[in-house]
């Protein structure tokens, strides 16, 4: 089991996926792959000797075969599927980010390439092999790369509550171009989030908006004034975690109120 922040700051176990399911849904994938392969050169080839074209495009149709099969099959299906491919999802396993949230096409083509080292370079698996037996969290390079975690998700994972920002600051917030932030910037706001409660009032404020700088910086925005940091953390992450997750059921303006005590004017 490993311990992950999600997007709300809440501390979730999930259990990790070691080498021996791993290596299986590898195999189910590369029989997938093998098949996609020869049936992408069978049909390349066949529209080639159709147009007469000579054996510098044939090479050219099964190098391009090749990479689809070995990149492009593991991408497209870590994409749609929000971290599976068909072999992880006959073994029960997905593909989340470091804080336990689904990845995007940049997490899928970086495990992608990297699979290219792990899988290819000896033609064994042996370097994704090593590589995972020693990292805690089973990582081979191309999840360290990526920021990536693969899990089972056999059973439901576990799904807390969502959080919502500030209602004063969620029109600024929703109109954030928020592809800047880096998931190892949301995690340390996040933590800040966790953390909160137990700061000193000078560290809170100190570290705060040391946070609220270098994200806005990221994201290429000033920070809205007249807020204290946590609104405007508050904001940036339950805007990210409303783009990643189905929008949760609203509480109302006085439960709000309540929690963030709005600044006067």
């Amino acid at each position: 089991m490993a311990l992950f922040t999600t997007g709300e700051a809440v501390a979730v176990e999930l259990p990790i996926a070691r080498v021996p399911t791993r290596a299986a849904a590898f195999l189910l994938d590369l029989i997938l792959q093998v098949l996609i392969g020869l049936a992408l050169v069978f049909v390349l080839l066949t529209l080639l000797a159709a147009i007469g074209a000579d054996s510098a495009w044939r090479d050219a149709a099964v190098l391009v075969s090749m990479i689809a099969a070995v990149i492009g099959y593991p991408v497209l299906c870590e994409t749609l599927s929000r971290g599976r491919s068909v072999g992880k999802l006959a073994m029960g396993l997905r593909v989340v980010r470091a804080d336990g949230g689904p990845i995007d096409f940049r997490h899928a083509v970086t495990r992608g390439l990297a699979g290219i080292v792990d899988f290819w370079m000896l033609g064994t698996g042996l370097i994704a092999i090593v590589v995972s037996l020693c990292s805690p969290t089973g990582r081979r390079i191309g999840d360290a790369l990526a920021g990536t975690v693969v899990v089972h998700d056999r059973g439901r994972l576990p799904w807390p509550s969502l959080a919502v920002p500030p209602p004063w600051l969620a029109a600024w917030a929703r109109q954030l171009d928020l592809s800047g932030l880096p998931d190892d910037l949301a995690l340390a706001a996040r933590r800040y989030l966790l953390r909160f409660g137990t700061l000193t009032p000078e560290v809170q404020d100190r570290l705060g908006r040391t946070l609220v700088i270098t994200v806005c910086a990221r994201l290429g925005t000033p920070p809205p004034n007249g807020y204290p940091p946590m609104h405007i953390l508050g904001a940036v992450l339950a805007e990210r975690q409303r783009r990643a997750f189905p929008p949760p059921p609203q509480p109302t303006r006085q439960q709000l109120n309540a929690v963030y005590q709005r600044p006067a004017a």
